[in-house]
């Protein structure tokens, strides 16, 4: 089999599943022109994006907390929180820590 077609085969049943199983889903999004590869001489920085957060389950999410302390963000969609590309660190920060715990105080010790 030709390895082109064994490679696609691969990302469509191996990778692009993974973003309908995922519980959280980061993506930046450029506020800049990156409409030709040639001319961009550097990737957007942080400040030159912003970043679309999407939930696949809302109960453990609060939004309204996130909207008061990650200043400029908002909520585009009923899932979806969109925060400034230079706030996306503090964004993971706030929305996984919470998440990690859980499954910490949940963890059996042996």
């Amino acid at each position: 089999m030709n390895s082109v077609v064994r490679s696609m085969e691969d990302y469509i049943s191996y990778i692009t599943p993974q973003f309908s199983r995922t519980h959280i889903n980061l993506q930046r999004v450029p506020t800049v022109d990156t409409s030709n590869p040639l001319a961009a001489k550097d990737i957007p920085s942080l400040d030159e994006n912003f970043v679309v957060i999407y939930f696949s389950e809302l109960d453990q999410i609060n939004f309204p907390y996130l909207l008061a302390i990650l200043q400029g963000s908002f909520i585009s969609h009923i899932n979806t929180l969109v925060v400034p590309g230079g706030k996306m660190g503090l964004a993971m920060e706030l929305i996984m820590t919470p998440l990690v715990q859980r499954l910490l105080e949940g963890k059996k010790i042996e």
